[in-house]
């Protein structure tokens, strides 16, 4: 008889788990996902062109909520937890309310989840969302360009729209982030790699995703989501950690892993961190990872436009994740305004109406600041009211993207920039010229 197994996930972690380990393997049945983190996410179903032959009607996507109830209508054996940035006390809640449930309770380690490439892979993840992977993924991009090594940027999954369509996505212009129908969180993280000029992908299949890489690149660059495990074997491991949050690399799912697993430790944030929690995380790397090559960098701020900062009553929108599940107080644009100097920072939160509010509530968010959130249409009219009512000079974005391009605000606006020390440069250069040196990609 094939084991009923239900799916925790947040429209990431979980579609891929099943993808590599239960599609088509007939000793399980899959009988259901479900869905947190994300809205809109319950209702629908995995279709059944991605599910396989095992499931001509698809399976389908439920709340999280319903786990319990969910558990005893399909007589469920076992639910995998399949989503991250979570603590490790979250992560035993959920197995608790599964074992109470009468199912037993999984993760799915590397070696069943990880995809082998034929192409080097430079894995970039982190110890929590928020960490300073994007800058971090620039960077290497940055040192390959100078190698003139064809590289492609293959992102954690975002798939919240049509997800047979999105099974396999590539962007290598902004307009195919509007033929996408990118959210806000996806350009974030897309625009950066597209405005240097690179190629991302990111969907749904990773092993499509991946096959397709291997025609046109000579490696790729994993560049993670929140604090996930890579989804493909890499050759060298990079992990950042936010001395910010010291102590959350050794209670943080599965920012835990990723920092036992490292290849390179980079503690980012080393000019607004503390010299106490640098070295709290610093020791928890020696300790828990003695193997791992400790980098340190200061994540430097800048912004397009000092003046419209300077002197002025501000808003600050910083990156939605960041701010909730990952549980940042500040952001980088928090920083720019206080470092730029800006006369007041404005609290919107009694401004924000709709999603926006809800989100907020839901959260517990009490800090000065908007998070980025446009999800779908709604979202983003609620985001634009939201803005537009705050009693302010200046609008500053401390979000990757430029939101003046998704959003027609009503007031001025600048963008905050952040990109890693060019001191912690060399001792990333010398790791990856090692690297492409032992694949025959330099000499």
């Amino acid at each position: 008889m094939r084991k009923r197994v239900i799916i925790m996930g947040a429209a990431g972690r979980d579609f891929h788990n099943f993808n590599v380990y239960y599609r088509n393997n007939e000793n399980y049945e899959v009988v259901a996902f479900t869905a947190t983190q994300i809205p809109d996410i319950e209702g629908r179903r995995y279709p059944a062109v991605l599910a396989g032959s095992l499931y001509p009607e698809g399976i389908p996507i439920q709340a999280e909520e319903d786990l319990v109830e969910l558990v005893k209508k399909f007589d469920a054996d076992e639910v995998v937890f399949s989503y991250s940035d979570v603590s490790h006390e979250y992560v035993m809640d959920r197995g608790s309310t599964a074992l109470a449930a009468g199912a037993d309770f999984r993760l799915l380690g590397p070696k069943n989840t990880m995809i082998s490439s034929k192409l080097p892979v430079i894995s970039v993840c982190a110890v929590r969302t928020g960490s300073g992977k994007s800058q971090t993924s620039r960077a290497i991009a940055k040192l390959l360009a100078v190698h003139e090594i064809r590289y492609a940027a293959v992102r954690h999954p975002m798939p919240y729209g049509d997800l047979a369509a999105q099974a396999v996505q590539r962007f290598d212009n902004y307009e195919d982030m509007d033929k996408h129908d990118c959210t806000i969180e996806e350009r974030e993280e897309y625009e950066p790699h597209i405005a240097a000029g690179n190629t991302v992908f990111a969907g749904v299949d990773y092993g499509a995703i991946l096959g397709e890489c291997e025609k046109d690149f000579q490696l790729v660059i994993w560049d993670g989501g929140n604090n996930d495990i890579p989804f493909y074997k890499s050759d060298l491991a990079i992990v950042v950690a936010d001395p910010l949050r010291a102590g959350h690399e050794q209670t943080y799912y599965p920012g835990a892993v990723n920092f036992r697993m490292a290849d390179i430790i980079l503690i980012n944030k080393t000019d607004s961190a503390t010299p106490e929690q640098i070295s709290e995380v610093e020791e928890a790397a020696v300790r828990l990872n003695p193997k791992a090559k400790i980098i340190k960098s200061a994540s430097l701020v800048s912004v397009a436009d000092e003046s419209a900062i300077r002197g002025k009553r501000v808003v600050v929108i910083e990156d939605g994740p960041t701010l909730t599940h990952g549980e940042m107080k500040t952001g980088a644009g928090t920083v720019a305004a206080q470092r730029f100097g800006a006369a007041e920072i404005v609290d919107p939160l009694p401004y924000a109406v709709g999603r926006i509010k809800e989100t907020i509530e839901k959260y517990h968010l009490s800090a000065h600041l908007l998070p980025a959130l446009g999800y779908g249409a709604e979202q983003l009219r609620d985001m634009k009211s939201s803005i537009d009512a705050v009693p302010c000079d200046t609008v500053v974005i401390g979000t990757p993207i430029d939101l003046g391009k998704v959003i027609q605000l009503n007031k001025p606006s600048t963008r905050v920039f952040y990109d890693l020390d060019e001191a912690a440069l060399p001792e990333l250069e010398d790791t990856v010229k090692a690297l492409l040196r032992k694949r025959g990609l330099i000499e």
